[in-house]
């Protein structure tokens, strides 16, 4: 069954309502008050009332006034202005001011009320469509973006690695350390090489894809060991590793890999250079259905009142290092996805501590 178009009619005069009634109700859910503030509480508790009819001249305030005041709360419904032949100046004011969209002469027709309405409805789903539209089409952008900022923010950790592993080779002659460095040097261009092939999956995870698979922890965390070894050895930061997994554990292995790295790749960034005795643990623990990834360190922390900004888009909470304020967006809408949770913990100066918890899908 055809749910029935919703219709509002605000009139001060009794009369004009009860007419108005009696001649939709059999094909529409019409709603009659006397009042604007009656209006306004039916359009709260009725936010799928498609057309809005109003008379000009009422005691308190005009139509036009009454569809000014709710053009913004209320932008969907079509708005429909009922006014006599000598309001032509109202008419005028409510095509630049109410945004109304046809006016019905008073007194009204039955075929003049019932064409309006039909007109209206389908210039409301012409609307709705619209703005749908709109809707998917930022969410397309902003996943573009999201795609080029990651470029610049995500994948910076292994271009460091390999950075860092060029100034160690031209600044020793044993052949052996070069040769070592050179190994761990390609270990990160191959990781690097799967990172960009995982963020093209990424981008198939936020349009609505997952691949849910058997997530072997030790293997991943092997990949971001390799990831990071060189930039730990670069910068004299420990990087520690915890990892508890006696069951096993199924979920979407590229999102996975994002979280954990989006967290290292910032711990270790936000170290503090001259401090002494720098740090990253890495803790994995799973246990009755849930993996609990916790990454802490020492670096710079983060304001408390930065706390809950951290995860928008492009957000910096300090420029002690670069970034594009992209990962921790990206994190976050990971973990939506995978109906996961985060916390954090952080005083400025002290470091970090971020604890993510995963269910077994």
């Amino acid at each position: 069954m055809v749910d029935k178009i919703k219709v509002l009619y605000l009139d001060d005069e009794i009369n004009n309502l009860v007419g108005f009634k009696a001649l939709l109700r059999f094909d529409y859910k019409v709603f009659c008050v006397q009042t604007a503030e009656e209006a306004s509480l039916c359009l709260e508790k009725n936010p799928d009332i498609k057309v809005i009819f109003c008379d000009q001249r009422m005691p308190h305030k005009t139509g036009v006034q009454f569809f000014e005041e709710i053009r913004s709360l209320h932008p969907l419904p079509i708005r429909i202005l009922i006014t006599g032949f000598s309001d032509i100046e109202a008419v005028i004011d409510a095509i630049n001011k109410g945004h109304v969209f046809r006016y019905v002469k008073k007194p009204w027709l039955d075929a003049d009320i019932l064409t309006a309405i039909e007109e209206a409805n389908k210039f409301y789903l012409a609307n709705s469509f619209l703005k749908s539209k709109n809707e998917e089409l930022e969410k397309a952008y902003q996943e573009l973006d999201k795609f080029a900022y990651s470029v610049s923010h995500d994948l910076r950790g292994p271009l460091v690695g390999i950075s860092g592993g060029i100034n160690l080779a031209l600044n020793t002659q044993d052949i052996n350390e070069i040769k070592e460095i050179l190994g761990m040097m390609n270990k990160s261009v191959e990781k690097l090489d799967n990172f960009i092939l995982n963020m093209h999956d990424y981008y198939s995870l936020e349009r609505g894809t997952l691949t849910i698979s058997d997530i072997d922890f030790q293997e991943i965390v092997k990949e971001m060991s390799d990831i990071f070894e060189i930039y730990a050895k670069t910068a004299k930061i420990n990087f520690n590793v915890n990892l508890e997994q006696n069951e096993p554990f199924w979920n979407d292995s590229v999102s996975i890999k994002l979280i954990i790295n989006n967290l290292l790749s910032n711990a270790f960034k936000y170290q503090i250079p001259t401090r002494d005795n720098k740090f990253v643990n890495l803790s994995i623990k799973v246990k009755k259905g849930e993996a609990t990834v916790i990454v802490e360190d020492n670096g710079y922390g983060i304001d408390n009142k930065y706390k809950t900004e951290i995860f928008n888009l492009f957000f910096r909470a300090h420029h002690q290092a670069t970034g594009s304020g992209f990962g921790l967006f990206n994190l976050k809408s990971a973990l939506t996805k995978l109906n996961g949770q985060i916390d954090v913990e952080s005083e400025i100066n002290v470091g970090s501590k971020f604890t993510v918890k995963i269910p077994h899908k």
